[in-house]
């Protein structure tokens, strides 16, 4: 019986042979769940990475005094057009900006045609910032900043959507607004 359990197996690929076996006592081994490995695998990337000399390499990416200078398709930072999204659990807003501010276009989900609960899903997120990046190429509009506010299931889907459309995205900035002074919680349910 011990033979029908232990048996080898050899497999021949462009004339090499190698051989496996297997047994019984492997199968029956079980693995230990509260062995401390010898050398934490978790924290050898932290030594390999120097952070001072990957954000040299990485210069452009955080802004300076000079960012709003910088030319994107032949327009400054400052004067290119923001698309701001409101995002929350039950809708997202767009809104399309020039760089003072003032508003050119409004779309959200529910204008979109997007009822009741299917209005905070991230597929009429992205379908909403398709449609507002088509309308806005067609007024000439190829290059913007967004901004998104609040947290909701929609806030990388918009943005990817807005790519979808055909338009350029410059920067991302997250608006979302912090209470330092929340309210107070609810009293604790008695059972």
């Amino acid at each position: 019986m011990l033979n029908a359990i232990r048996h080898s197996v050899r497999v021949s690929i462009n004339n090499v042979v190698r051989s496996f076996q297997t047994s019984a006592s492997l199968l029956t081994e079980k693995f230990d769940h509260k062995r401390i490995p010898a050398d934490d695998e978790g924290v050898q990337g932290e030594k390999i990475v120097d952070l001072d000399s990957a954000l040299k390499s990485k210069q452009g990416l955080f802004p300076t005094a000079e960012s709003d200078n910088l030319l994107f398709d032949g327009v400054p930072y400052k004067d290119l057009a923001i698309c701001n999204i409101r995002v929350s659990h039950n809708n997202t807003i767009f809104t399309m900006t020039d760089s003072q501010g003032l508003v050119k276009m409004i779309r959200s989900c529910g204008i979109e045609g997007f009822k009741n609960t299917k209005k905070g899903t991230n597929i009429a997120a992205q379908t909403t910032a398709i449609n507002l990046a088509t309308k806005a190429v067609d007024r000439g509009i190829k290059t913007i900043r967004v901004r998104v506010r609040g947290l909701g299931p929609g806030r990388l889907s918009a943005v990817k959507g807005l790519q979808m459309g055909g338009l350029q995205i410059v920067s991302v900035t997250d608006n979302t607004r912090v209470s330092w002074n929340p309210p107070r919680p609810r009293k604790a349910r008695r059972l």
